[in-house]
């Protein structure tokens, strides 16, 4: 009985120590996403302060295609030891399950919620021509040309997409809608006078309001946004209760050790909240925010369901 006493305890002591210094060797940080986004460099701002403050390399492994599925997949199908984690995104998690029929992962079943990180935010813009200055003179105009406006978007199911369909839904009127392949031509298209409304990033869409080539009426966010102060929020604006943000986070596998979760966690925190790194994300149009797990939890399943009847109201199908 002494000698299994022991062997328990020295068991115990071995597991914390392995808690205590997790972790122990380098950590991969999957992006579902090409290099070069704002989630992107921000994820990749979040892997080098990891690696500052754990003393272990956190690398960043890009696995970009199939709208985000395929890097999604592969933070899935890891080992889930604390030693691959990844960047959670509302595309994969919460959109994607009602576009597309077959998805080789289950959300949120399927994965760890580790953090939230923040959240992009998204301005409804118009081309200068457009008789519009509000949101209320853009439903009052859509109204009386039931049809006629011509709303681009990055793509079916995209982001910018989404946020004009909810828009549509939400307030009764009718636009043509034009899908382009991505968010630069669309702009461009805008841009041009080819199509008068579209529902982009602020920082696709600063720039050009800044030199008067398009005209900024809302944020689609729930609250005011710090890039763009005097803008008031859509439904600020006159359709209450909209609100339309793309959420990004830190996740893993499913089955991490608890222990794992919360250390991460809370260095993902102490990082994100600091000033000085959430200054340095505002004029591209990210809100640097954190959560508990079960907070990050709530709200991809939360978001699954809004999503799910913005894409059955809409009649989006993903091409």
């Amino acid at each position: 009985m002494v000698w299994i006493h022991g062997a328990l305890l020295c068991l115990a002591v071995v597991a914390g120590e392995a808690a205590d210094t997790y972790p122990s060797r380098p950590v991969r940080f999957i992006i579902p996403y090409p290099a070069g986004g704002a989630t992107d460099i921000l994820a990749r701002s979040l892997a080098q302060k990891l690696t500052e403050v754990t003393g272990q390399p956190v690398f960043v492994e890009n696995r970009a295609g199939a709208g985000g599925a395929i890097g999604t997949d592969a933070i899935a199908k890891a080992a889930p030891d604390g030693y691959t984690i990844g960047l959670a995104h509302a595309g994969p998690l919460a959109i994607n399950p009602s576009l597309l029929k077959k998805l080789p992962y289950n959300s949120p079943r399927d994965f760890t919620p580790i953090s939230l990180m923040g959240l992009q935010e998204n301005v409804v813009v118009v081309h200068p021509s457009l008789p519009v200055r509000s949101i209320k003179q853009l439903i009052a105009l859509a109204k009386a040309r039931p049809g006629e406006i011509i709303m681009g978007s990055g793509g079916t199911g995209t982001g910018s997409h989404l946020a004009g369909a909810m828009f549509l839904s939400m307030t009764g009127v009718k636009m043509l809608h034009v899908p382009y392949k991505g968010n630069a031509p669309a702009v461009i298209a805008l841009l041009s006078g080819e199509t008068q409304i579209m529902f982009p990033t602020i920082l696709t869409a600063k720039p050009h309001v800044e030199a008067g080539r398009l005209r900024a009426l809302a944020v689609t966010t729930a609250q005011r946004v710090a890039a763009m102060p005097n803008l008031p929020t859509v439904a600020q604006a006159g359709v209450p209760h909209y609100e339309s943000s793309i959420w990004f986070g830190v996740m893993g596998p499913a089955g991490m050790p608890a222990d794992m979760v919360t250390r991460l966690n809370t260095e993902v925190g102490k990082i994100l909240n600091a000033p000085s790194f959430k200054a340095s994300f505002v004029n591209q149009g990210l809100d640097i925010k954190t959560s508990s797990p079960e907070e990050f939890i709530k709200l991809i399943t939360t978001e699954k369901v809004k999503w799910a009847k913005v894409v059955k109201d809409a009649g989006i199908h993903a091409q």
